[in-house]
This record gives C-alpha cells, structure tokens and sequence, in this order.
C-alpha cells in the first residue's frame, strides 16, 4: 500500500483524494495543515485516516511513504525537497516549481534519496491527448496550432474589490499562466516538442499577476500561439493545422471531443470516453513509478522543458 500525506487543503486536494479513490493500493494516511482544526476537518472530508499541523514530524512518520504538495505555487519547492530530503516519494501539483532549475535540484536530491518526484500535470496522463497525439501523422505537415484555456476565475470579483487572493498573488507565482496556461504550454511540449523562440505578452490585474495572455512559439516551419485568461471566458476550440487537415480539440487539458476537418471536405468526429475531470491517470503513473515500474525520464523532461517555456514566456511578457 502507498499511504500518502497530503500538504494542501483546496479544491484540488479534493480532487487529488478522489483520484486516490479510484487506483488500487493507494491511500491517503494524513491531511496536514499549519491550522489543527482546519487539518482535523479536511482529513475528515477526503477520507484521509489521520491529520497533523506538524510537517516535520509528519515527514519523519514512518507511516508515511508519499507526499502530494498542492499548496501555492512559490511553496512547492521548499516543501518537496524537504519531504525528498525525508525520503519520501513526492508528487507535486502543476507547475511542479517556479523555474526549472529549481525542479532539476529536485531531481537531483531525489536521485540521492531514492526516491520518485513527478509533477502532477493531469493533462500529461489524459487519454484525450494522447488520443490527439496518434492523429497528429493524419494531419499531414503540421503548420499552425492554437491552444487556449480561457476560464474567469470565480475569485476575480474579490481582486476587483481590492482583496488579496493566492491564485492572484505574485509573491506566490499565482497567476493565469501558472494556473490556466500552463496546461496549453505543457500540452505544446508533449505534442511538439520545447519551442526555439517565444514572444507574449500579459494583462496585469490589481497586485500585479497575469491574468491573462499570449504567445507564439516558433518552430521550424511550424508555429502555435497559445492563449490563456482567469479574467474572462471562452468556449473556442483549440485546434492543429495541417496541410492535409486540421484537428479540433475541445478543451486541451482533458480532450473529449475531437473533430478531424479533410482538405477534400470529409469530417471525422471522434469521443474519448474518460470523467471530464478526473487524476486518477497522474496517481496511476505515480504509483508504478514507486513500484519500480517504469522510467520518469520522459515525464521529467516535458516538465523541464514546460518549466523554461513558462520562463521565456514571462521574460518576454515582462
């Protein structure tokens, strides 16, 4: 039985726990929180068996053998190291950290303790893309692709009125990009690999994150533009243009619905039967990892390569 611990009581802990649910020798062992009462109540919500506001000693337990880390972003590298340095496995929620070479210490430190560290990017793991993945030789010479994740954020009101929020605040590497467009950039890199050039550019919302943005991202004879909002919305398909066809993808994070557009007029729609939205696949590819099943090697490099697509991205938008 892999017993974890969670670090991180919001929306998506909660989802995390209902991953956990549905793979076979999984469980979650502790909540923790800083606040006892808050880490007594959520453990109660996700069904987890224990609860503690004592990391350190959470990380010392030997009744723990994995951490998944879901608390801000500018968190996740300081709490993963520590639990590596503690010996246990991590998975750590999207983006794994705020720049790559901070991920590649995690590595690193987790090669020395033996143990596995993977980002929890759930669309890396969906069968939607990788259903995307295997139409792409029908498309002919691919030429342009446009991805895009534009969702309002229920807490931009509270931005509005002046409150400071997490998923907004700089000083924790909230923002659109971290949160929304990192699933079209980490998408981008899977199918096409890490970009040579990018240019974008930003909107700024009160306290001085993104909050929403584009870029273009250039590749030899083939170029995507990306677009990503928490501001406003769209229900626009992203899509993949080739010369022999081009593919429309609902929504890049979890593609359900694909529709493959011919040249000669002929249409193809096809579904993906899979929860719209579900992490089960991420706890999955987790799981066999620290079962010794499997390499991270491919898993590590999208997320290195994801990491300084995001880097370029915000030095070009600055």
């Amino acid at each position: 039985m892999l017993r974890f611990a969670t670090i991180g009581t919001s929306w998506i802990t909660t989802q995390f726990a209902a991953g956990v649910a549905l793979v076979p020798g999984v469980e979650i062992a502790y909540a923790y929180s800083r606040d006892a009462a808050r880490a007594s109540a959520f453990a109660e919500e996700i069904g987890a068996a224990g609860w503690s506001d004592d990391l350190p000693g959470l990380l010392a337990s030997a009744d723990v053998d994995a951490v998944y880390v879901a608390t801000p972003n500018s968190l996740h590298y300081g709490q993963a190291l520590d639990a590596i340095r503690a010996g246990k496995h991590v998975l750590v929620e999207k983006p794994a950290t705020v720049t790559a070479q901070e991920f590649e210490t995690l590595l690193a430190a987790a090669e020395t303790a033996d143990v596995v560290v993977l980002e929890g990017m759930r669309t890396a793991y969906d069968p939607g893309l990788a259903r995307v993945r295997e139409l792409l030789g029908s498309l002919g010479t691919l030429r342009r692709a446009s991805l895009r994740y534009c969702q309002r954020s229920s807490r931009y009101d509270q931005v509005l009125a002046g409150e400071r929020v997490n998923i907004f605040d700089p000083a924790l590497a909230g923002g659109a990009l971290n949160d929304l467009g990192v699933y079209c950039v980490s998408a981008l890199v899977e199918l096409f690999g890490e970009p040579g050039r990018v240019l974008a550019a930003s909107v700024p919302v009160g306290g001085g994150a993104d909050g929403a943005g584009a870029a273009l991202a250039m590749y030899p004879g083939f170029v995507a533009d990306i677009g990503w909002s928490k501001i406003t919305a769209s229900d626009v398909p992203s899509e993949v243009q080739g010369e022999l066809a081009t593919l429309v993808i609902d929504h890049i994070p979890a593609p359900r619905h694909l529709r493959v557009r011919r040249i000669d007029g002929s249409e193809e729609s096809l579904t993906v039967d899979a929860p719209d939205f579900t992490l089960h696949f991420e706890v999955e590819r987790f799981a066999r990892l620290c079962a010794g099943e499997g390499d991270a090697t491919p898993d590590h490099r999208r997320t290195v390569a994801t990491l300084r697509t995001l880097e370029a991205i915000r030095r070009s938008a600055s």
